[in-house]
């Protein structure tokens, strides 16, 4: 009795103590910011807005060197130059934000690729094809307010105009270079007319600028439902030299879009020494084609909602040609394969020190050559 009399004292005490649960702490839910498009939201805490994407991507080339995949090595036992596949897998990451100021939209955008596979690391002869991890390549980081940009990003030359078509391989014949730090302003009168000016830094050996004076581009662009029409002109102040393009956009059907695009560039002062193996070719950060001038048309035609072709053609005076084709294929949504086949021809592909108008911008060992490439890419 006594025991028992003991236990329910025991009981009885700890029941009086109150039992105290602490709240739970308010959810932060993340608030969806859709004024900017789909996928934006809020940085908690802040008026910003963050868009997160990217993709992955995985590439197999086949072909001579000369083409897309440049894919030649050497036998692991005897040392022999043979071809092989190419193989790259990239990942990108991207990022957008967006707020509005007093001073109009703040926005930035980023890109940052990161690459594994093999690449020709010599020149034709002693080919060293061997797959690695390439470290990270910075695409994108600009910031802009307005109508003003500054940072790293591809050259107006080519982003205000347009791509060469949408084949993977679109510098068969090269239009223009594309990584370079910018100061830049848009305008856009609302009616179909834009315009952009852009001082640029350039990049390489031959492209980044050897003084104060910036490379400068300036741009201006009419488009309208059926198509538009642009114009481009660069000065490429290491070498006092002009070069420009005109492109034009034609949407002939809901299905079928075709465009052609002219460039035209001095040659200023970048054949002054032939004896440099660099600029001895005759190319500046903007005039990348063989001679003075190179013209670019292609065509997209849309089968149905999953499936296109594109095509592209090119050629320079000094007759390099090249023909691209594919068919991409949107097996789900976000989820693309794309075959492609390239071929080139190169009128001139040897060096030629006594007369550097003769030079190539190719350092391929054939006059012609056929290449493909199998791409898969998942974008989100």
């Amino acid at each position: 009795l006594g025991s028992v009399a003991a236990l329910i004292a025991v009981s009885g005490a700890r029941a009086a103590d109150a039992v105290t649960v602490a709240d739970p702490e308010p959810a932060e839910y993340v608030k969806i910011c859709d004024v900017y498009g789909a996928g934006y939201f809020y940085i908690p805490g802040t008026e910003t807005c963050l868009r997160i994407g990217g993709y992955v991507r995985y590439d197999i080339g086949a072909g001579d060197t000369g083409s897309y995949d440049r894919a030649r090595t050497s036998d692991a036992r005897n040392g022999m130059d043979q071809g092989t596949w190419r193989n790259n897998t990239r990942f990108t990451f991207k990022t957008w934000t967006r707020q509005e100021t007093e001073l109009g939209m703040l926005k930035t955008y980023t890109e940052t690729s990161m690459n594994f596979g093999n690449r020709n690391t010599s020149g034709p002869g002693s080919p060293q094809n061997y797959s690695f991890n390439r470290g990270l390549t910075l695409t994108s980081a600009w910031i802009q307010v307005g109508g003003l940009r500054v940072g790293k990003d591809w050259s107006a030359f080519d982003t205000y105009i347009g791509y060469a078509g949408n084949v993977l391989n679109q510098i068969l014949v090269p239009y223009g270079n594309f990584d370079t730090n910018v100061v830049q302003y848009y305008f856009d009168a609302s009616n179909g007319f834009s315009a952009v000016v852009s001082l640029e830094e350039g990049s390489g050996v031959v492209g980044t600028i050897d003084s104060y004076v910036p490379h400068v581009v300036g741009g201006v662009k009419y488009t309208q439902g059926w198509g538009a029409i642009t114009g481009v002109v660069a000065y490429d102040s290491n070498y006092e030299s002009v070069a420009g393009k005109v492109r034009v956009d034609i949407n002939v059907t809901n299905e079928l879009s075709l465009f052609g695009m002219f460039g035209h560039g001095s040659n200023g002062k970048l054949n002054d020494d032939a004896t440099d193996a660099i600029d001895a070719h005759g190319r500046g950060f903007y005039k990348t084609w063989g001679g003075n001038w190179a013209f670019w048309a292609g065509a997209t035609y849309k089968f149905n909602e999953k499936t296109s072709f594109n095509l592209q053609i090119s050629g320079d005076q000094l007759k390099n040609y090249g023909v691209a084709a594919n068919v991409a294929y949107t097996v789900v949504p976000g989820f693309t394969l794309t075959a492609e086949v390239d071929y080139d021809d190169y009128g001139n592909f040897g060096v030629d020190m006594v007369d550097p108008s003769k030079l190539n911008w190719t350092d391929a060992d054939k006059k012609n050559s056929v290449g493909g490439i199998l791409r898969f890419q998942h974008s989100f």
